[in-house]
């Protein structure tokens, strides 16, 4: 009985020392890859993004994957992201909360994405961090497509960064621009009737932009592409004698709102809020109609002949966003796109979600990138950036500085801060413009 314990004992050690072995010896690379992040192999990082790719919310932001992806595609040609190739995995939401929260769903369980990057829209994206908990989980949610002011909230959204100023931000700045260019005229306003509009009204209101509307209409998401609803809206404001027309909606709603505006020759001074502003490249047809107007943007003009981002995103749309125009979307796609390249590389040799969310805490507010107002990010931060400079549609219908493309750029809050001239210095795009 003792001989046989002590076989056993001896049995057992040599089986412990072999292991022990054969683990000092197996490479370093396969151990790694053993406790390696989910969504990065030793030859891949893979990222998905969530947003409407057809319908009558698609318009401009089905262009974004194409963007991201040329530029991701530019740097795993140039030896990727500490010798990984990045591969985006895109999903159809059709801007709906439910398919949204699937997509994600599947991305996360089905597809192994380390990481979500710019999905879109506000009710989306709250839909999503309700139902999948992506915080809890310790998921990144990268640079969310919305200005949405909620989002901000750091113990909300832990593992979510935006990218976009928020919507009270815009409101503010567009309040100024009001009330100096356009003192005592009767001003009106349409929005969308969500959290999105909602951000809007509280930029407008007493306590921040102090801006009144003789006639305000709010329409429900999705909306703008039932006949005859945007004639309803035009009817209402030529009705109110409106002078300064604001539109604050997505795309597709201010392209509708243009359109049906010119039918009974309404013609309002114009001033297009942000996110549908890029109309020309949905329908060029609007250009006429919206030459000489107002709009807003934290980018240089996509025309810019001066900008060196802009020199060098269009060099990589050309070669790998073929037959695509580089147009503000392919911009802010790949201006995305390129601001995670840099947070994954400092996120280390060996990229986890953690680490990558700890290098946008700790490095994220000085990465290089074509917006010409600073980014906020910090350990108490998620906040992207927080400005914009003020242009007008020229007659190609490209949004130019009023002051031939020299920017006087705006930055405020979200709270009532003021808003003030911005004296941000933009970092130099990095040699190739390839992140160091």
């Amino acid at each position: 009985m003792i001989r046989t314990t002590r076989r056993k004992l001896l049995v057992a050690s040599a089986v412990m020392a072999a292991t022990a072995l054969s683990l000092s010896v197996m490479p370093a690379q396969a151990i790694s890859l053993r406790a390696a992040e989910v969504g990065v192999t030793s030859t891949e990082i893979k990222l998905g993004i969530t947003l409407p790719m057809k319908g009558s919310a698609s318009f401009g932001y089905n262009q974004l994957p194409g963007a991201m992806k040329a530029y991701f595609d530019y740097v795993n040609a140039n030896g990727g992201v500490n010798g990984r190739k990045i591969s985006l995995v895109v999903k159809d939401d059709g801007y709906l909360p439910k398919q949204a929260i699937l997509n994600t769903q599947d991305l996360i369980a089905k597809n192994k994405v380390m990481a979500v990057i710019g999905a879109l829209g506000t009710a989306n994206n709250k839909a999503v961090a309700s139902a999948v908990n992506l915080g809890r989980r310790g998921i990144p949610s990268l640079f969310i497509n919305t200005g949405f002011s909620g989002f901000n909230d750091r113990k909300a959204f832990p593992t979510s960064s935006t990218l976009l100023p928020s919507y009270i931000m815009e409101a503010k700045m567009i309040s100024k621009y009001v009330k100096e260019t356009y003192p005592g005229k009767k001003t009106c306003l349409l929005y969308q009737d969500d959290d999105f509009g909602d951000d809007a009204l509280v930029g407008f209101d007493k306590t921040h932009g102090d801006l009144d509307f003789a006639v305000k209409v709010a329409y429900p998401s999705l909306s703008q592409g039932v006949a005859g609803v945007p004639d309803s809206w035009i009817t209402k404001f030529k009705a109110g004698g409106c002078e300064v027309q604001i539109v604050f909606g997505v795309a597709s709603a201010t392209l509708y709102t243009v359109l049906a505006a010119a039918k009974v020759q309404y013609a309002p001074k114009w001033i297009l809020g942000s996110v549908g502003a890029d109309i020309p490249s949905i329908n060029p047809a609007t250009v006429p109609y919206i030459i000489g107007s107002t709009s807003v943007s934290f980018m240089p003009s996509v025309v810019d002949p001066k900008d060196e981002y802009i020199a060098q995103f269009k060099e990589i749309n050309t070669k790998y966003n073929v037959g695509a125009k580089f147009n503000s979307w392919a911009l802010i796609g790949m201006n995305t796109a390129f601001i995670a390249v840099q947070a994954l590389k400092a996120a280390g040799k060996n990229p986890t979600r953690k680490s990558l969310l700890d290098a946008i805490d700790a490095s994220g507010s000085k990465f290089p990138n074509a917006a010409l107002v600073p980014l906020n990010y910090s350990k108490t931060s998620n906040v992207g950036l927080n400005g914009y400079w003020f242009g007008t549609f020229n007659k190609t219908g490209d949004l130019v500085p009023n002051d031939t493309f020299t920017y006087t750029v705006y930055t405020t809050d979200s709270g009532t801060g003021p808003v003030e001239k911005s004296s941000y210095s933009r970092p130099a795009m990095p040699a190739k413009g390839l992140p160091n």
